[in-house]
C-alpha cells in the first residue's frame, strides 16, 4: 500500500470532502500529505470555515492505522490515485475517486488492454429486456469483454449473471460502502463475482450505507471504467440515462437496441437512439466498433481445425505468407502444406491476396 495511504483514507472518510474538494486541496498544497496536515486557517481558504473546522476535528480523532488493519482483515484492496493498479481511465474523468475500495484480485486486470463494456438499464425489465440483456452480456463476455454494471436489481444483475454463467469475469460498482451489500438479495451474486475472478468496487468507505445520491456517483464510475455503455431498457427518467449522459461527457460510446415502442421501458433506449446512440442487435455490433469481431471469428474457426491446419491458421491470423514460407515455419513438406491450404481455401478459411500470399479470410 502507498506510503500516503493514511492521508488518502482520511480525506476519503471525512464527510463533506469528495473528489472535487480533494482536487482543490491538492492543487493548493501540492501533495496529499501537505494538504492533510495544513493549518486550519489555510484550509479555511479552500474549504470554507465550517468544513475546515469539521475536517480538523475529524483529523484529530481519525485512527488511520486501525482502519488500515480493519481493511486488510476484510480482504479489501485500497487503490489510491498513486497506486499502480488504479484504473487510468478513471484518472481522466472529471472527478476521479480519492480511493477505490476493491474486493477481488485486481492484479488479473489490464486496465489499458482489456475491453470493458457496461450494460445498464431498468430495475424492472420486461421479458424482452431480460432476453436482450442476457444475449448482449453473454455474447460480449464470450468474446473476451469484461462486463461492468452496478449490481442493482433488474438489468444490472442479469448482465452480471449472464457473464458469470459463461465462466467470465464481471465488475460490479456499488453505490454504497464495499461491505454493505445492496440489495441484500444480491448477496449470492456479490460473492460469486469475487469467487469467479471478478471485482466488486466502491469509492465509499466500507461502512457506508447507500443513499439515493450515491447512485449518480456510482454511475459515473460504471461509464468511466468502460469503453462503451449499452442501455437495454429504461424509463425516460431512468438512472441508465444518467449513465449514458456521463458516458458521452467522458467521450465513451453509447449503444442501444431496437425496442417495442408499446413498452414504457423503451423510453430510455429510444431517446438515446434519437440522439445518436449506436443501434445494436447483437454483441457483434459492439465488437465491430473495437475491431474485435474478426478476432472472435478466428477463435471460433481455430477451435474446429485439426492440429496441422491450426498451426497454419495461427500463422496466417498474424500476417500473410506464401506456401514456401509456411512450409519453412511449420517444418513440413511443401506438398503437404499445399494440400492443407487447398482444403482450408475450399472451406472458406483462407484466401489468396493480390501478392499471391495466403491470409485468413474470416
Amino acid at each position: 500500500m502507498s506510503d500516503n495511504l493514511a492521508y488518502y483514507l482520511g480525506f476519503s472518510y471525512c464527510e463533506g470532502i469528495g473528489p472535487t474538494k480533494f482536487d482543490v486541496l491538492i492543487r493548493a498544497f501540492g501533495t496529499v500529505a501537505t494538504a492533510y496536515h495544513a493549518p486550519q486557517h489555510e484550509l479555511t481558504t479552500y474549504l470554507g470555515a465550517k468544513l475546515a473546522s469539521r475536517f480538523v476535528a475529524f483529523r484529530n480523532s481519525f485512527d488511520a492505522q486501525k482502519e488500515i488493519e480493519s481493511i486488510t482483515k476484510s480482504g479489501i484492496t485500497v487503490l489510491t490515485r498513486e497506486h499502480i493498479w488504479y484504473p487510468p481511465q478513471l484518472k481522466n474523468i472529471f472527478d476521479p475517486p480519492i480511493c477505490l475500495y476493491v474486493k477481488g484480485d485486481v492484479s488479473l486486470y489490464d486496465w489499458e488492454k482489456d475491453l470493458f463494456i457496461a450494460i445498464v438499464g431498468t430495475r424492472k425489465p420486461s421479458d424482452y429486456g431480460r432476453q436482450i440483456t442476457t444475449k448482449f452480456s453473454r455474447e460480449l463476455a464470450q468474446a473476451g469483454c469484461v462486463i461492468v454494471s452496478g449490481m442493482a436489481l433488474g438489468v444490472d444483475g442479469i448482465a452480471h449473471w449472464a457473464a458469470l454463467n459463461e465462466g467470465k469475469r464481471t465488475i460490479a460498482v456499488l453505490g454504497s460502502g464495499i461491505n454493505y451489500i445492496s440489495p441484500p438479495t444480491h448477496e449470492g451474486l456479490y460473492y460469486k463475482i469475487i469467487a469467479s475472478g471478478g471485482l466488486v468496487i466502491s469509492e465509499f468507505p466500507s461502512h457506508i450505507q447507500t443513499n439515493k445520491g450515491m447512485f449518480v456517483s456510482r454511475n459515473r464510475l460504471v461509464s468511466g471504467l468502460s469503453r462503451g455503455v449499452v442501455v437495454t431498457e429504461g424509463l425516460k427518467n431512468s438512472g441508465s440515462l444518467i449513465t449514458a449522459r456521463l458516458a458521452l461527457e467522458q467521450g465513451k460510446d453509447v449503444f442501444a437496441p431496437p425496442v417495442p415502442i408499446t413498452s414504457s421501458q423503451s423510453e430510455a433506449p429510444t431517446r438515446l437512439l434519437k440522439n445518436g446512440a449506436k443501434l445494436i442487435t447483437s454483441g457483434t455490433d459492439v465488437l465491430e466498433e473495437y475491431g474485435m469481431e474478426n478476432n472472435q471469428a478466428v477463435e471460433r474457426v481455430m477451435s474446429q481445425l485439426g492440429q496441422e491446419e491450426r498451426k497454419l491458421a495461427e500463422l496466417l491470423s498474424k500476417e500473410a505468407f506464401t506456401p514456401d514460407e509456411l512450409a519453412r515455419f511449420v517444418k513440413a513438406p511443401i506438398y503437404k502444406v499445399l494440400t492443407l491450404l487447398s482444403t482450408m481455401e475450399l472451406s472458406g478459411i483462407v484466401e489468396k491476396n493480390d501478392q499471391g500470399k495466403y491470409q485468413i479470410r474470416v
